[in-house]
């Protein structure tokens, strides 16, 4: 099994907080009004420590170019569901 590099760890979780961020962003159509195309989305987990700082680091460079970032904190993440079927009978 092949090791994966911090960076491409943090990108996997960065991944993870983005499509769980799509979900909530489709629950709640109010944040259309502050996500724009010009921002870019920044995650401060407040669960992962290190991933936190490599965010911030990287929002601080966008920005150091002259980008906009919004910033998303997050709290926690709740544990994963594989499915969301319940009461489920199969018969043959």
């Amino acid at each position: 099994m092949k090791k994966t590099t911090r960076d491409e760890d943090f990108f996997m979780k960065n991944s993870e907080l983005s499509m769980e961020f799509s979900r909530y962003v489709l629950e709640h159509p109010e944040m259309d009004d502050i996500l724009t195309e010009d921002k870019v989305v920044i995650f401060l987990p407040e669960y992962d420590p290190e991933l936190k700082k490599f965010n911030e680091e990287m929002a601080k460079e966008i920005e150091a170019e002259g980008g906009k970032v919004l910033y998303v904190k997050v709290k926690q993440l709740s544990p994963r569901i594989t499915s969301r079927l319940v009461g489920v009978e199969v018969g043959v």
